[in-house]
């Protein structure tokens, strides 16, 4: 026989199922969502949402995830706040927001932010778009690891090319000791303008590849009769296999080196390229390979040499050092170190003495500085010394101050700077008199107004 209820157990019941009325009524009350739309075609895709919202919302937005980033991109979609159901569009447009390389995934999530504060805001489900080149019709044909796709040229040429690029990424995992596992899609253009008109606005005139490692793809312009398959498409699949061995969120190694590896593993340092740089070498026309960090050289003699340059580096390099070298020189990167403490560790000095060596391998000059140069020396303005400048000896007279400009006389540097100073000084004092003048002119107008408002005869004292 069990225990009977005392009453402030009854209380208690009572106060439990009185707060599940309360609670219930408020979880009932929640946003409904349909499934998400997503409608991609070649430089426009259309995102839409239809939901029922029993409360009115602050705002809607949508977020869009794409490969790579560090979170979602939120973008507020415009449209009615109030409760009720709503059907709701957002289109991404190429041409108005952005560049968006073909074959990238995007993952779409809508977002409701109550009016309320005090309730959170609510997600829909998500859905998933994969953003195509849909201009042509294409062919695709798999390997191991790559997908090769183009729409120009019989199958021959596409098993033809796809045999390339399979060795190619085979050979450069031998090579630095990586393995990919994740598949590679590898996408030929016929002409120019096609390939262009993929990569974007912003794409450079002597671009004949282009490889984007945060969504594994490849696109080359690459004819059916097109002899330069056996070029492009080992020599992007390898800077692919070459951000796998380096990727870290920190630093990337510099282009000259990442190209320089390209070539070497593709081409090897051929005599075109050694003639270009012994002919540069000989005229002191060599660019520093530290200004080949970033992009190249535009024109297409700076570009060709760009490139000649950097695979002579990395086959100096290997030619002196070893391969092994070459191996740990890449393969440190991947602890986002700096480019002299990467050097340092694989082959015993920075880039400087590198590059230095190097130029001294070639019988080169160092090359010629340009853009911006010290200043010229000569005097500098009054307090402008450095602290580490050494004091005069005991005893010595103390350096007169530099002349200023006389009559028909020198200018000695820094008086320039001394008669700038003068005339900010004369005009800040000119508005400080004339401030006050027409400080003590409004004082005067508002007591002879205030004269005149009493009864006064309102003349000036």
């Amino acid at each position: 026989m069990g225990r009977p209820v005392s009453r402030v157990g009854r209380a208690l019941a009572a106060a439990l199922l009185l707060a599940l009325a309360v609670v219930a009524p408020a979880s009932a009350a929640s946003p409904t969502f349909e499934q998400p739309t997503v409608t991609a075609t070649f430089r426009d895709i259309v995102f839409a949402q239809a939901f029922d919202s029993p409360f009115d919302l602050a705002r809607v937005e949508i977020l869009l995830e794409f490969p790579d980033s560090l979170g979602p991109d939120v973008v507020q979609v415009a449209g009615a706040t109030a409760a009720g159901s709503r059907d709701l569009t957002y289109g991404w447009s190429i041409a108005d927001d952005g560049y968006l390389a073909p074959n990238t995934p995007i993952t779409s999530r809508w977002r409701l932010v109550p009016q309320d504060r005090t309730q959170a805001p609510v997600m829909g489900p998500p859905v998933r778009v994969l953003y195509s080149d849909t201009r042509f019709t294409w062919r695709t044909v798999q390997g191991d690891l790559v997908r090769l796709h183009w729409y120009d040229g019989s199958d021959a040429f596409g098993r033809r090319a796809l045999e390339i690029a399979e060795k190619a990424v085979r050979d450069a995992e031998a090579f630095l000791g990586v393995t990919e596992s994740d598949p590679v899609d590898f996408y030929v253009y016929a002409t120019q303008d096609a390939l262009y008109g993929a990569l974007g606005p912003g794409t450079r005139e002597n671009v004949g590849a282009e490889q984007h490692a945060d969504i594994r793809t490849i696109f080359a312009w690459i004819g059916p009769n097109d002899s330069t398959a056996g070029n492009y498409v080992p020599h992007e699949l390898t800077h692919l296999v070459f951000d796998t061995a380096v990727r870290n969120p920190y630093h990337f190694p510099p282009r000259w080196f990442n190209e320089g590896v390209a070539v070497y593993l593709t081409e090897g340092y051929a005599l075109s390229d050694r003639s270009a740089v012994e002919a540069a070498a000989s005229r002191g026309r060599l660019m520093p390979i530290r200004a080949l960090g970033g992009l190249f050289p535009t024109t297409a003699v700076g570009w060709y040499l760009a490139y000649s340059e950097s695979v002579s580096a990395v086959a100096y390099l290997v030619r002196e050092q070893g391969t092994p070298a070459l191996v740990r020189l890449i393969r440190s990167y991947a602890d986002g170190v700096s480019d002299d403490e990467a050097f340092t560790a694989a082959i015993g000095t920075d880039v400087a003495g590198f590059e230095a060596a190097w130029l001294a391998d070639l019988g080169a000059k160092p090359p010629t500085r340009h853009g911006p140069q010290p200043a010229p020396a000569g005097p500098l303005p009054p307090g402008w010394e450095s602290d580490a400048s050494p004091a005069p000896a005991a005893g010595s007279p103390a350096p007169s101050p530099s002349p200023g400009p006389g009559p028909g006389g020198p200018t000695e540097g820094g008086s320039p700077l001394r008669e700038g100073w003068v005339l900010v000084v004369a005009a800040l004092a000119g508005l400080l008199v004339g401030g006050s003048l027409a400080y003590v002119r409004r004082r005067r107008r508002a007591r002879n107004s205030a004269h005149g408002a009493d009864g006064a005869d309102g003349a000036a004292p």
